[in-house]
């Protein structure tokens, strides 16, 4: 039996002040959209925004089941004249994910809750970690999970994250474009992984960079992140892939998966499998990879 696994390979960032951006939403492949009222909306477009976020999800913008694309609202800062109205419109249409900016500690978390809370609202809580405070305060932000089990998972806000640094040109000496935030980042995934969370990465702004997409989406599923925010659906393909399971990993893992599960192996903690020994956590990682490929295969099925 399989683990439920939702993919989260690509994120796209979908300017809700952008009429045009939000009908293509519906068609494109990447694996979650996020209605942005928050940082791509000037603030003389907000109420117009919230209005087209509303008239989307009042649409085929919600369609659901197992293969669905992911459906995420980010709402302005609670902190801000619009947070409020956004938080009542996203709770009004139902919205079952919301992502909130700046959270930079646990007390934002349990702030959050209580506004969805009284919004009437069930949904699960995403959070942009995007402050050198938010990352200081990383355990006490995951922890709240425990005590809320609604917090889903971190997103990255690198732009937020590089400002807040003032951080000059990545030195010239072969290190990653992203040197400076590497320690941050991984930080994030540490974080999320140890109290069961999601780790989406931050964007990559350079939009006709595909090599340089390419990369950034390599370097990071190295440091653990399950997938990319993007801002540009011509990403999507690019993180698709970067993110999906390699085809010489997927056939290790149901090698795997079938040598625990002969009878003949029943109680065995380690195998030889394909001359290389395979524990039991080898075996709970390869259902999971499996799993993980076939929610992807589900997502690219074609709707009926």
């Amino acid at each position: 039996m399989m683990l439920p696994v939702r993919p989260r390979r690509s994120l796209l960032y979908c300017p809700g002040a952008n009429r045009k951006a939000l009908d293509k939403a519906r068609s494109l492949a990447a694996d979650g959209i996020i209605l942005d009222l928050e940082d791509a909306v000037a603030p003389e477009a907000k109420s117009d925004a919230r209005d087209n976020v509303r008239a989307f999800l009042a649409g085929d913008g919600t369609i659901s089941g197992p293969g669905s694309a992911e459906i995420i609202v980010r709402v302005n800062g609670l902190a801000t004249p619009w947070g409020k109205e956004d938080l009542a419109m996203a709770a009004g249409a139902g919205v079952k994910a919301i992502l909130f900016p700046k959270i930079e500690d646990e007390a934002d978390i349990h702030a959050a809750m209580d506004r969805l809370a009284r919004a009437g609202s069930d949904a699960a809580l995403w959070a942009m970690i995007e402050t050198p405070r938010a990352i200081l305060n990383l355990d006490s932000i995951a922890r709240a999970a425990r005590t809320h089990g609604r917090l889903v998972g971190f997103v990255a806000g690198t732009n937020d994250l590089a400002k807040d640094l003032r951080l000059g040109p990545p030195p010239a000496n072969g290190h990653s474009p992203r040197f400076a935030l590497l320690s941050a980042l991984s930080l994030i995934v540490m974080a999320a992984k140890a109290y069961g969370l999601a780790a989406i990465d931050g964007v990559f702004n350079d939009i006709a960079n595909e090599a340089g997409l390419v990369a950034e989406c390599a370097e990071g599923r190295a440091l653990g992140f399950e997938g990319k925010t993007l801002i540009h659906p011509g990403q999507i393909g690019i993180a698709n892939a970067a993110f999906a399971p390699d085809p010489s990993a997927l056939a290790r893992a149901r090698a795997i998966v079938a040598a625990f599960e002969d009878p003949a192996n029943a109680g065995k903690g380690v195998l030889k499998v394909d001359g290389a020994m395979a524990e039991l956590l080898h075996y709970e990682s390869a259902r999971f990879l499996l799993a993980e490929a076939q929610a992807i295969a589900l997502r690219q099925a074609p709707s009926v």
